[in-house]
């Protein structure tokens, strides 16, 4: 797994701001709307209890700030993962109610503040506390961050956050290939699979813009091609997907024993 230290609150919110004021991102919003086109697509579908899930958050998708390299991305979180719809459009959870919870919250601060660097402290904050066992205490992330809990608190009461649940899950369910696990992470539309970890090295392959970025020149093309987890898959939840993967690899290593019996 990557590092387990986890940047504090405070760290996460400075690195946004020194991103947002900086003149090298003032040029670059000076010119968004011409190169916005160039700015790569990095999907995340996850869930909030899964340990992988949060794990990855907390210590490698905060990298984005960390490096710059959000500038160059469009990153876009699913926050579903592998739970299912029952009858009456009823959501259950892989990891029980509490997940189900979290999800429709996390949903609902990407509806109320769509900007990626307004709804992602928020997420960040919940998910830390995830990290450390400590989920139930997640509304100390208003507090913390000086944010009002009234938007959130209506959008889960008032159905809208289901509503958005149900969106999520009309996403996920579209995804081609379909998701096997979760986290899930898709870059331009190609899914890392067990690289994920990686996926830095993907966007840097990916961009094709002007904008150079000293983080990525930072990454040798060995990395970015051949670098791979070597951690066990996350929360799986897509069975039949999960067993054609393992009848792929079985397959796989039949036929090369046979190579091997007839050399």
């Amino acid at each position: 797994m990557a590092s387990s230290s986890v940047p504090t609150f405070l760290h996460l919110l400075l690195l946004l701001c020194s991103v947002s004021l900086s003149p090298t991102y003032a040029a670059y919003s000076e010119s968004s709307s011409s190169s916005s086109s160039n700015k790569v697509r990095v999907e995340l579908y996850y869930e909030t209890l899964c340990p992988d899930s949060y794990q990855f958050i907390v210590n490698d998708l905060i990298k984005l700030f960390e490096t710059g390299i959000n500038s160059i991305t469009d990153l876009k979180l699913y926050p579903y993962g592998n739970a299912r719809i029952g009858s009456n459009s009823t959501i259950t959870c892989q990891h029980g109610p509490s997940e189900c919870l979290l999800n429709t919250v996390e949903a609902c601060a990407i509806e109320i503040w769509p900007a990626l660097n307004d709804h992602f402290p928020f997420i960040y904050c919940v998910e830390s506390l995830v990290y450390k066992h400590k989920y139930p205490q997640w509304e100390s992330c208003y507090e913390k961050l000086g944010l009002d809990s009234k938007p959130i608190a209506e959008c889960y009461s008032s159905g809208l956050g289901k509503e958005l649940e149900l969106q999520y899950a009309a996403e996920t369910s579209a995804l081609q290939p379909p998701h096997q696990y979760v986290p899930w992470v898709v870059v331009d539309g190609q899914p890392l699979y067990e690289d994920y970890e990686n996926f830095l090295s993907y966007v840097c392959n990916a961009y094709n813009g002007t904008t150079a970025l000293e983080a990525c020149s930072k990454i040798s093309l060995n990395t970015r091609k051949s670098s791979k987890s070597t951690h066990s898959v996350g929360c799986e939840g897509n069975m039949p997907a999960v067993l054609g993967r393992i009848g792929s690899t079985i397959k796989s290593w039949i036929r090369q024993m046979n190579l091997a019996i007839w050399m």
